[in-house]
C-alpha cells in the first residue's frame, strides 16, 4: 500500500512539476517572453484547444454552403428540385402514353382495321327468358311518326344532328378530275384527283394538324381535325407546309401535291374524310370539279 502510494505522489509530482518555457532573442540572447508550464496544464490546454477546434469545424461546416462540397450530401433546394423534375417526368411520360394510344387509334381507323361486333341476337331473347310470340313488336304511333321524320332527312349528312352545323361548309382541297373513286368494299376509303405537281393543297376546313411526316407508302402525309369529330387526311404530297399542333384555316394551303410513296402512281391527291372513326364518301359533300 505504501509503495502504491509512492508511485502515485510520484507520478504527481511529474504532472505538477513546474517548468519554465522562455523566448530569447537570438542574437542579443535577450529574454523577450517567459511561461511558467506543467505537464498537466499543457496537458489540458491541449484538450481544449482540440474540442474547441472539433465543435468550430462541425458547426461552420452545418450553418454555411460549404457543407454541399461533401461528397454524398446534397441541399435541401437540390433534393426539391429532383422531385419536383421527378413529377413532371411521370407526368409527362402519362402524357406520350395517352398520345402514343390516340395516334394509333387513329392510325387503325386509318387503314381501315376498325373490328366490327357480332352477336346473335336469338341468344339475348333466351337469355332474358322471353318468348317471342308474347312480345307485341307492333310499331307504337309515336314509333311510327318518328320513323317517317327519319326517312325524309337526309341518312348521308354529316351534321344532321346540331343546328349549330347547318353552316358547316366544306372547301375543296383541290380541284379536278377523279381518277379513283370511293370504294368501301375494296377499302378504297379515299377519292384520288388528278393534279399537277406542287398544286397548292388547301385545308378542307378549319382545324388542327394532328400529324404531319413521311411515310414510305404513301409519301408525304397531314391529318386534320376538324370540329364535329370530321377528319381530314392528305397523301402523297410533294412537301408539307404544316407541322403537327398548328391550327389551319378552311382553304390554307397545307401542302403541295405530288408523287410521293410506293403506292402513288402519279401526280394526285389521294383524300379521305372520316366521320366519328368511320370512313365517308368526299364526293357527298364536295365537288371537286373546276
Amino acid at each position: 500500500m505504501a509503495k502504491k502510494t509512492k508511485k502515485t505522489k510520484k507520478i504527481s509530482k511529474k504532472l505538477l512539476h513546474k517548468y519554465r518555457l522562455v523566448i530569447l532573442n537570438e542574437d542579443t540572447f535577450e529574454e523577450k517572453l517567459a511561461f511558467k508550464l506543467t505537464r498537466l496544464n499543457v496537458f489540458v490546454l491541449l484538450s481544449l484547444s482540440t474540442f474547441f477546434l472539433i465543435v468550430f469545424t462541425i458547426l461552420f461546416i452545418a450553418f454555411t454552403p460549404l457543407k454541399e462540397y461533401i461528397p454524398g450530401y446534397s441541399s435541401t433546394a437540390l433534393k426539391k428540385k429532383a422531385v419536383e423534375l421527378n413529377f413532371k417526368t411521370d407526368s409527362l411520360q402519362q402524357v406520350i402514353t395517352l398520345n402514343d394510344q390516340y395516334y394509333a387509334s387513329i392510325k387503325q381507323v386509318l387503314k381501315g382495321e376498325v373490328n366490327t361486333l357480332e352477336f346473335n341476337r336469338d341468344s339475348i331473347i333466351e337469355a332474358a327468358s322471353l318468348d317471342p310470340s308474347e312480345v307485341d313488336l307492333s310499331p307504337s304511333e309515336a314509333d311510327s311518326i318518328l320513323r317517317a321524320k327519319v326517312d325524309k332527312e337526309d341518312k348521308y349528312s354529316l351534321f344532321e344532328t346540331a343546328k349549330s352545323r347547318t353552316n358547316f361548309v366544306l372547301f375543296p382541297p383541290v380541284n379536278g378530275e377523279i381518277s379513283e373513286t370511293y370504294n368501301a368494299e375494296e377499302k378504297h376509303y379515299a377519292v384520288d384527283v388528278v393534279v399537277a405537281k406542287d398544286t397548292p393543297v388547301k385545308a378542307t376546313a378549319d382545324g388542327t394538324v394532328i400529324f404531319s411526316e413521311w411515310t414510305s407508302q404513301t409519301g408525304f402525309v397531314i391529318i386534320i381535325e376538324h370540329s364535329y369529330g370530321l377528319i381530314s387526311v392528305y397523301k402523297h404530297n410533294a412537301t408539307l407546309t404544316k407541322s403537327q399542333g398548328e391550327l389551319v384555316k378552311s382553304g390554307e394551303v397545307i401542302a403541295t401535291a405530288g408523287n410521293t410513296g410506293e403506292l402513288s402512281t402519279g401526280p394526285h391527291l389521294h383524300f379521305e374524310l372520316w366521320s366519328d372513326g368511320y370512313p365517308v364518301n368526299p364526293t357527298n359533300f364536295i365537288d371537286f370539279k373546276k
